[in-house]
């Protein structure tokens, strides 16, 4: 089974409220509910929060029964989510006497991502037995090219060096900045490893302007502005 997980803490430090902060008119959980809705592999989709304020909120999007109150200890600014992972999947499939083979998370602030990238996501982890699929796109800066590492002694370098300097950003090998758009964990790789960097990942790329992720006031208001703009 393939379930389509949406979690949520009541704090945030870079954008007072922002997982119910209304987007457009909306709050900002209800696209990534109606997205997921969207996604054709998706079996189910739960909910999970600390907040009673996130939860009731979004028992107008989904029935109450897939809304999931996250342990106290879970909920932390220091918290793995990887553990919360473990202990959603675990919870799920004893209420449901059901075993999960796939937890797709979707990040709520990340609300213009498509159904389609959670689909060929999803498709991507099944096709080449990959443990982890995260979306992700190019960024404008390569470490292999124009980014540097500062030393201990105050001297900067490159941050990945090449046998042969890399003069054109054309030559530098294909890099990635992750968005939490979609992250397909198979229940194996989740229960078997501590961090999904230990694990075999591939990246699905999709457009940078549909990446975006909201961490602070000024992501809020390009993300603001290019819906206004586009749709």
């Amino acid at each position: 089974m393939i379930i389509g997980t949406i979690c949520m803490r009541g704090g945030s430090k870079g954008v007072e409220g922002k997982n119910y902060k209304n987007l457009l008119g909306k709050p900002l959980l209800s696209y990534t509910i109606e997205c997921a809705k969207k996604a054709s592999l998706l079996e189910d989709i739960i909910v999970s929060s600390d907040s009673d304020i996130i939860l009731n909120l979004s028992s107008k999007y989904l029935n109450d029964h897939k809304l999931y109150k996250r342990k106290s200890k879970l909920a932390t600014d220091k918290a793995s989510k990887w553990e919360v992972f473990k202990d959603l999947v675990l919870t799920y499939e004893e209420r449901n006497n059901v075993r999960i083979t796939h937890l797709v998370d979707l990040d709520v602030t990340v609300p213009r991502r498509l159904p389609e990238h959670i689909d060929n996501s999803i498709k991507l982890s099944i096709k080449t037995n990959t443990d982890v699929v995260i979306t992700g796109y190019e960024p404008e800066r390569n470490p292999y090219f124009n980014m540097m590492v500062e030393n201990n002694d105050g001297t900067s370098e490159i941050v990945k060096k090449s046998n042969k300097p890399i003069v054109n950003r054309q030559d530098a090998p294909k890099v990635y900045s992750l968005s939490p758009a979609v992250y397909v964990i198979t229940r194996e790789a989740l229960f078997k490893y501590n961090h999904w960097s230990n694990a075999n990942c591939r990246i699905y790329p999709i457009p940078r302007n549909l990446a975006i992720d909201i961490d602070t006031e000024l992501d809020f208001k390009l993300v603001e502005f290019l819906m206004n703009e586009n749709g």
